[in-house]
């Protein structure tokens, strides 16, 4: 992109992206909230219940890679429509078999498999249509579909499951995800090609250069002004000529482990740690994601305006290395008052990175790359997530909630040495 500013065309895919991540959201993360109507009113048991909740994140780790490359190589139009359409198909042929659970499993992980496609490509034309300077916030905007989502299935679908039942939920999710199916093939349009590049942008602190920079030497894997082609050429695998991606990589696994945390098991904490009853708790938690799905927002303009991602994602990793071990200091004793604000503070710091990875991985892959690096990128985070459900509950139960949360520190804290030292651009 050339232009000064965003064109209204990119501001209407920003939205699109937004539904259309937030329809896939639903049908994730839906059945989740079924388990209790699949443990009573079907008889399933709760593994079988827990397993087909699990389907759709299973389905969706097996194959956002695959989407991406598909995006890189089709197009996001034709990824995001296929897509979402086949989760609008799947989550109506569920409706044949809701009375198996083996075949629930099976067709609710094809749904799940499906909508994949969105967290690949929705970012990858969101990436394609806005220029740098404002990529950090639109890509926030885009972020906070995912708890924005989560939110709308907590609120709808319950309720949809009391009045008809699992089939009623299944059309439900087929419903809207068709409807976004619709729009995005109507709607959507591939960003412009772009040529790749290389672009080195100064972090926040100049202190932290590498010596061979500042010698005026080039690092290894970095291309001086005199040497374009051979940087385009490396950017065609953005993996080889340097070690960015992989870190960008491995720091979100990391700080992905208190997000986990604290959204899978804050609620409890509140509840068993600072004595606050299940209904206020639940509403600090619903304030916890809507402030962090703000904060995206807020941190991804932030990074437009500083002219650089990972210098505020140093800060974000700090400031969650500090917000944890607060938690933990607030497991010893029960303050209710003050553990609803850490909690909402820390719950928001965890997810502030999110943004400005995605934003980071997109432009250092560069536009053949971006859509497989964001399937790899979600791909380590979804993994984490589901290592750290069990893992953590094991934790807490040898250790209790001080120390265990002392642990998780330890995450953001191993992250702040692997972030990259300055940001990488190959699509401008």
């Amino acid at each position: 992109m050339t232009s000064s500013a965003p064109s209204r065309q990119a501001w209407v895919i920003l939205v699109i992206g937004v539904l259309t991540q937030m329809a896939a959201t639903i049908a994730i993360a839906g059945p989740a909230f079924l388990i209790p109507y699949m443990h009573t009113d079907l008889g399933f048991t709760l593994t079988q219940a827990g397993t087909v909740a699990a389907a759709p994140s299973f389905g969706l780790i097996l194959t956002l890679i695959a989407w991406g490359a598909f995006a890189d190589r089709y197009g996001e139009r034709l990824a995001m429509t296929l897509g979402i359409g086949l989760t609008a198909v799947f989550s109506a042929a569920a409706v044949l078999v809701v009375d198996s659970p083996i075949w629930m499993v099976v067709v609710i992980a094809a749904s799940g498999a499906a909508a994949a496609s969105v967290n690949s490509a929705s970012g990858r034309v969101v990436m394609g249509w806005f220029p740098r300077h404002r990529r950090g916030l639109a890509m926030g905007i885009r972020q906070m579909s995912q708890p924005l989502g989560t939110s709308i299935a907590a609120v709808t679908i319950p309720p949809i499951a009391a009045a008809g039942g699992f089939p009623a939920y299944l059309w439900y999710v087929a419903i809207v995800t068709g409807v976004l199916a619709i729009i995005c093939f109507a709607v959507v349009r591939n960003p412009p090609l772009q040529v790749p590049t290389r672009t080195e942008v100064a972090d926040l602190d100049p202190a932290t250069e590498p010596e061979t920079e500042r010698n005026g030497e080039t690092e290894p894997g970095t291309t001086s002004a005199g040497e374009g082609k051979a940087g385009a050429a490396s950017a065609l695998n953005p993996y080889r000529s340097d070690s960015f991606l992989w870190r960008i990589h491995a720091v979100s696994a990391l700080l992905v482990v208190p997000q986990f945390a604290f959204s899978t098991y804050g609620l409890v904490w509140l509840i068993a740690v600072q004595g606050i009853g299940a209904g206020t708790a639940g509403a600090i938690v619903a304030a916890a994601q809507i402030v962090g799905a703000i904060g995206r927002m807020v941190v991804g303009g932030l990074s437009d305006r500083t002219s650089s991602r990972v210098g505020l994602m140093r800060i974000v990793a700090i400031a969650a290395v500090i917000f944890v071990v607060a938690i933990a200091l607030l497991s010893l004793e029960e303050l209710p008052v003050a553990a609803a604000v850490v909690f909402i503070l820390a719950s928001a710091v965890s997810v502030a990175d999110n943004g400005l990875a995605f934003a980071s991985v997109a432009e250092a892959a560069g536009p053949r790359w971006s859509g497989k690096a964001l399937g790899a990128q979600n791909t380590g985070q979804f993994v984490m997530s589901a290592l750290l459900g069990p893992g953590f509950g094991a934790l807490i139960t040898v250790f209790g909630y001080p120390l265990s949360f002392g642990l998780i520190a330890l995450a953001p804290l191993l992250s702040i040495g692997i972030i990259p030292k300055r940001d990488i651009d190959r699509i401008t």
